[in-house]
């Protein structure tokens, strides 16, 4: 689960901002909201950000999407750049280089990672764990003239020469140290460990255009997702879907589909030849049942609306979140959704869910009417500042004085009270129509 993750000269973010899911000393809701990986220490599995359009909601999700590309997809090549931008809104903090840390549990243990970088290196990174003080796992520099990196690790660490070594050399000056690892035929059992939770726990952005239909569908096919979860989450959620029928076909190659795979650098090499050695590829279609009285309907997928499309996504991925224990970053979780759909998908969670974490941005204020399903300290809000950097804060840094019960958290952050809102002006637009 995460602790806390930072992020410093990342896109819209100029100043250091954390995000924390600790919880706060408050026990409202606490047996949904809280759950307690590590004695002692109470984490929150959700966060949901607030803020108006280019406030930086979605830069928290991407700095966090791309600390994870960072650690799993390692560069092959030293003259490849990161895709990121720094922030650009000062003469200054282009120069500098960017900072992304990480604070979480990995089967009971508690690790902190943080990685220095600009557009072509890793600076430097260091991994430490809690057992139960601090101690470090390795750190690493990279000498920027020779482009050579540097790694050494703790003394309390197993370790050979050979497998330094041997990580060292694949660990070029533009790939991070648990990047270096995965292409190592070496056994660290601390990188292991770490390169897993970032493989299995975190999982990619889901942004509102993210088409999650195909995934969701081949997972149920292959029975990594369980159909009758995402059946009975689909009626809980009063879509009157009795069952999910899937279709295999084999079909002739399309002219120009080879050719087009061959070029997608994440194309798997075996599955391609697959391909070529069949002739064939098989396709997938899927239609929702529907039960009216006594009678059965099936309606093919494509013909379904937006928001059941969007809801059936969903129902996958809470079946994952109920089952395992994930983190989903989700971009807009309100698209196409209804209000109370959307306040039914996050309570599923929460009463469902173990271990699982998710981190949402969200325009849907109408969670803020009602503090008898929300807690202060899972909703933040991101604004920015004179120089249009983006800030985050949780509501529950505000004292009491600001928010004192249910309508005043949400007529404070409709009024622009708590930030987070957009600065509009009047609605009159001076249009030349002058014809020349």
């Amino acid at each position: 689960m995460i602790v806390n993750f930072s992020i410093k000269n990342f896109g819209s973010i100029k100043d250091k901002q954390t995000l924390s899911f600790e919880a706060t000393k408050s026990t409202h809701l606490e047996d949904f909201y809280i759950t307690e990986p590590i004695k002692g220490l109470r984490l929150l599995k959700l966060a949901l950000i607030y803020g108006a359009n280019a406030s930086g909601k979605t830069t928290v999700l991407r700095a966090l999407a791309f600390l994870r590309d960072l650690v799993l997809e390692p560069a092959e090549k030293k003259t490849a750049l990161l895709q990121y931008e720094p922030f650009l809104f000062d003469s200054f903090s282009p120069t500098q280089n960017s900072i992304i840390s990480i604070d979480f549990i990995q089967h009971g243990i508690r690790y902190y990672y943080e990685v220095e970088f600009n557009k072509k290196a890793i600076i430097c990174e260091e991994l430490n764990y809690y057992n139960p003080n601090k101690a470090k796992i390795f750190s690493r520099v990279t000498n920027l003239d020779n482009q050579f990196t540097e790694i050494t690790f703790g003394s309390k660490i197993k370790k050979d020469k050979s497998s330094e070594k041997a990580l060292e050399a694949n660990t070029i000056w533009n790939t991070t140290v648990l990047g270096g690892f995965l292409k190592t035929n070496i056994d660290f059992k601390e990188l292991r460990e770490v390169s897993a939770w970032f493989s299995n726990y975190l999982k990619p952005l889901i942004e509102s255009e993210t088409k999650l239909e195909g995934y969701v569908t081949s997972a149920i096919n292959e029975a990594d997702i369980d159909k009758k979860s995402v059946v009975e989450i689909l009626k809980k959620a009063d879509f009157n879907i009795s069952d999910i029928l899937i279709n295999e076909e084999e079909e002739e190659i399309p002219n120009g589909l080879l050719e087009f795979l061959e070029k997608q650098v994440n194309t798997h090499t075996d599955k391609l030849e697959e391909i070529k050695n069949k002739g064939k590829v098989t396709t997938i279609s899927i239609a929702l049942e529907y039960t009216v009285g006594k009678m059965t309907y099936s309606i093919p997928f494509e013909f379904e609306s937006q928001g059941t499309k969007r809801y059936y996504s969903f129902s996958g991925l809470l079946s994952m979140l109920i089952k395992d224990s994930i983190i989903f970053p989700i971009d807009e979780l309100e698209s196409s959704l209804h209000p109370d759909l959307f306040t039914h998908f996050i309570l599923s969670f929460l009463v469902n869910s173990k271990h699982s974490q998710i981190i949402a941005t969200t325009h849907n204020r109408e969670m803020l009417t009602n503090k008898d399903i929300f807690r202060n300290d899972v909703i933040w809000f991101t604004d920015k500042d004179k120089l249009r950097a983006t800030e985050l804060y949780a509501l529950s840094d505000f004292d009491s004085k600001t928010i004192r019960d249910t309508s005043n958290v949400y007529n404070a952050y409709k009024i622009g009270k708590l930030g987070g809102v957009p600065n509009l002006g009047d609605y009159y637009v001076d249009i030349n129509d002058e014809k020349k």
